[in-house]
């Protein structure tokens, strides 16, 4: 993991320094707020810890890496919320495919080591496949949160894995190619947020290459994004 994703002696594709889109979607509490805050490398979004979810409109912020790498990171409501009606999900969900204007790049799967992969999760990402299709985790990357726990645990995400993982998530992991990151959304590191930054780079680029540097849009995207 957090190797480069293109042979350093290949020709690398222009569209490989574009901008690009991220999408973090995930059941509430998984802390995609905090991922996407670690992402751009500044507190933009709303994040703190409480029983009901705090995220409830999508929201848009960008970023200029150091290297010239624009990224532009899309945070969404929590998915299952109870405090959240669907249909206010659905119209944000909406609101999120007309921000992504050049189509979605990858779609981070954020998910927490502090909980088991439960059904709830199961259902957000069967529901994602019905929103968008099944070509979708071509673009999927898993985000684990609570790297802390894991270090104080004196544990890693594969140790995590392999304690009974469940078969739901075993069969994500296959779907997306076993692109996984582990994320401490918390360490005052520099060095640390930096590698595991890199990292998830990494795979943003694996994603982008693979798919021929097209970013996601299929005919229920492109529908749903005339949505006034």
């Amino acid at each position: 993991m957090g190797g480069s994703a293109v042979d350093d002696y290949c020709v690398i594709p222009s569209y490989t320094f574009a901008p690009r889109t991220l999408v973090l979607v995930g059941c509430t509490g998984n802390g995609k707020s905090a991922t996407g805050n670690t992402i751009l490398q500044r507190k933009v979004f709303h994040s703190k810890t409480q029983s009901s979810g705090v995220t409830q409109t999508c929201e848009l912020h960008s970023a200029v890496l150091k290297d010239g790498q624009i990224l532009n990171v899309i945070d969404t409501p929590g998915l299952f919320d109870c405090s959240v009606r669907t249909e206010i999900t659905g119209k944000e969900i909406a609101k999120c495919i007309n921000m992504a204007k050049d189509g979605i790049h990858a779609v981070l799967v954020v998910l927490s080591v502090k909980t088991r992969f439960s059904e709830g999760e199961e259902q957000v990402i069967n529901s994602l496949k019905i929103l968008f299709g099944n070509k979708l985790t071509d673009y999927m990357i898993i985000v684990f949160t609570g790297g802390d726990d894991l270090d104080y645990d004196e544990k890693t995400l594969e140790d995590y894995l392999g304690q009974n993982c469940p078969k739901p998530l075993q069969k994500l992991l296959h779907q997306c190619e076993d692109r996984r990151v582990v994320f401490d959304n918390r360490t005052r590191d520099q060095n640390k947020k930096d590698e595991q930054l890199q990292e998830l780079l990494s795979l943003v680029n694996l994603v982008v290459v693979k798919n021929g540097g097209k970013p996601f849009k299929d005919e229920l995207f492109v529908e749903w994004k005339v949505i006034p």
